[in-house]
């Protein structure tokens, strides 16, 4: 358990933790010259009995300017103890920091009234009262008030031993599946370990040789050559327990601090974010939309723009849905607590919890949006994937919902969804009335598709997901096709999808014009009929011939050179070997339009529209007067001598 202190300058917080721990939190000079905390402070305590073995404190600033230090030592803390001076009564510090620990969600903790040993009865008994009003205005009325002196020892044993208690009831087992990941506020180098970083370990587990990475920068991990917990060497070390990183190959620079290392699979940037938010009972006016502040997570500090979501704007005291759009990127998770603060960083305006780190630019203000984002508001895992299923009218990315979710891997069965599909290794989920609506929208769309245009196969992969699901993210949709085309509703045939009735009836008219056709193309050669001459010969309309091999081309059957002269698979492909072989004997693999047209017999004019079809569809390339074979080309592959004489 990680506890942190909270309240003004001068109220006894780091002379309290050097009493019950017996280490000085201030340890720089200058914080020891002028009796204040300026940099965080960490100590622990012995846990005697508990494998974690001892209990650790971060000790934070009290100075009003001081705030955004304090915010973030208290984001990592799972206990809070506010700590007010008898002498002195609540102060400016103590009522903004019981606000920072209220919206932070830090709800277990205590009220420590120090310094009694200055002040009688009386005076005792008026800072408790203050004390408890302070409590109750700020939402935490659950704190009890306890009473100490750091100096002669008065209920120092007393709280030490509910420190152990509460221990005990700490979050000792992490959620499963939770991603390592923990804000960075100090980095320094040792000899013989490098470069060392140190924070309070936000979700999962990390153990030595494991790779991390900082999460801005997930492509270069970085081995943990040692660990460090509350100064004792360790082999692992999880959730809730203050860490020290060895990292192999990390160099030290000034803007580690700040940074958040993670495990690889949740490394996540963002600049949009979508949030549960609270705005301070001490507030004296509603917030709204295009209000700048400073947004504190973790150790990250940034300017953000409030965008209020589903009403206009949220009075002190209450809370609703609202999107930050940040300033410069940052590294959030689903269920990371946050503190706002003013653009002036003078006071605290409101907190809350992250709901969906990746928010969206359009459509953040409609109903579905709305409700999606009040479904993420549960606390299990499974809850909120069903609530976002429910949500979900094209289903849901698994690997983006479980890396926005801090998750590594799924903390529950998928088969455990319920009245949900899942596809191959839990990539897309999608809720089965859902996938029923899609079913039917592409099957609706193609049939609109053929009736108005009957001649043609049916419209490729895009254009079809223009028609049907514009909105539906590329990954799931190729998904649902194969969905569909697995289960016999559609048919793919060379790219372009149709119904299967649909199918059937153009090949029908296509086996006419094809039988009749080909045979006459492959005769014809380097030189072969115009759509004109075929439909003269076979006795067919013309324009049902041109829209028959038009289509053959769409599918890859014929090859149009230009307007309706089309030339048969096998003859382009000996065109494409006389290419290559030209090429390979051609000063510098140049291919020029006199060579092919005499080793072609053609005229110079269909040798050139011959070699300027193979420029446009990427197989040449030209570069002035001269066409030169594109490398890596995958198009015509070279064939056996046995092929290319079955093809002549």
């Amino acid at each position: 358990m990680i506890v942190g202190t909270a309240g003004h300058i001068d109220h006894g917080k780091t002379a309290l933790v050097r009493a019950l721990t017996g280490i000085d939190a201030d340890r720089l000079p200058e914080e020891k010259k002028r009796g204040i905390t300026i940099e965080l402070g960490y100590a622990w305590m012995p846990q005697p009995g508990s494998s974690d073995g001892r209990i650790g404190f971060v000790d934070v600033p009290g100075h009003e300017k001081l705030v955004r230090t304090m915010v973030a030592g208290a984001s990592g803390i799972d206990y809070g103890l506010l700590l007010v001076a008898a002498d002195d009564g609540p102060m400016p510090q103590t009522v903004e920091h019981a606000t920072i620990l209220s919206l932070l969600g830090v709800r277990r903790g205590a009220a420590v009234i120090t310094k009694i040993d200055r002040v009688d009865a009386e005076r005792l008994a008026a800072c408790e009262a203050q004390v408890h009003a302070l409590l109750s205005s700020a939402g935490l009325e659950d704190y009890p008030v306890l009473q100490v002196s750091s100096v002669r020892g008065d209920g120092v044993d007393e709280l030490r031993a509910r420190l152990a208690s509460e221990a005990q009831a700490s979050r000792a087992d992490d959620m499963t599946g939770a991603g390592f990941r923990m804000g960075l506020d100090r980095a320094f180098t040792l000899d013989g370990v490098g470069t060392v970083v140190a924070g309070s370990i936000g979700a999962g587990n990390v153990a030595v040789a494991d790779a991390l990475c900082l999460a801005g920068t997930p492509d270069r991990t970085y081995r943990v050559r040692s660990l460090q917990v509350h100064s004792r060497g360790a082999e692992s070390a999880h959730a809730g327990q203050r860490c020290a990183v060895g990292l192999a190959g990390l160099e030290r620079t000034d803007d580690l601090r700040g940074q958040v290392l993670c495990d690889p699979a949740i490394a996540l940037t963002t600049q949009r974010i979508d949030v549960w938010l609270e705005v301070a009972s001490t507030e004296e006016r509603a917030l709204r939309s295009g209000t700048a502040v400073h947004l504190h997570a973790a150790t990250q500090d940034c300017l953000a723009t409030v965008a209020v979501l589903g009403q206009p704007s949220i009075a002190p005291g209450s809370g609703a849905l609202a999107q930050l759009v940040l300033h410069k990127p940052a590294n959030v998770w689903h269920g990371d607590r946050f503190i706002l603060r003013d653009a002036s960083a003078v006071r605290t305006v409101a907190g809350g919890s992250v709901l969906d780190p990746l928010g969206p630019t359009r459509y953040r203000q409609t109903p579905e949006r709305l409700a999606y984002l009040d479904s993420q508001r549960a606390d299990e895992p499974l809850a909120r994937l069903q609530g976002a299923l429910a949500q979900a009218q094209y289903g849901v990315n698994g690997a983006a919902w479980l890396r926005s979710a801090g998750l590594a891997s799924w903390p529950f069965a998928l088969d455990e969804v319920p009245d949900a599909v899942v596809g191959a290794g839990g990539e897309w989920i999608i809720a089965r009335a859902r996938l029923e609506q899609n079913e039917t929208g592409l099957l609706t769309a193609l049939r609109d598709f053929h009736a108005k245009y009957p001649d043609e196969i049916g419209p490729d992969l895009l254009r079809a997901r223009r028609l049907a699901a514009p909105r539906m993210p590329e990954a799931l949709w190729l998904q649902l096709v194969e969905h569909l085309i697995q289960a016999g509703k559609i048919n793919r045939r060379n790219g372009f999808l149709h119904l299967p009735e649909h199918g059937i009836a153009l090949k029908a008219a296509e086996q006419i014009v094809a039988e009749r056709a080909l045979p006459m193309l492959l005769d014809g050669r380097f030189d072969p009929p115009w759509v004109r001459d075929i439909a003269d010969t076979a006795r067919l309309p013309e324009q049902q011939v041109r829209q028959v091999l038009g289509r053959m081309a769409r599918g890859g059957d014929v090859y149009q050179v230009v307007k309706d002269l089309f030339y048969h698979p096998a003859v382009m492909q000996e065109a494409a070997s006389l290419a290559r072989r030209l090429a390979a004997e051609g000063e510098g693999g140049a291919i020029t339009a006199a060579r092919f047209r005499d080793h072609t017999g053609l005229g110079r004019k269909r040798a050139i529209q011959i070699l300027e079809f193979f420029d446009r569809i990427g197989f040449l390339r030209r570069v002035g007067d001269l066409h030169l074979l594109r490398p890596g080309t995958m198009l015509f592959p070279e064939q056996d001598s046995k092929q290319d004489s079955k093809a002549s």
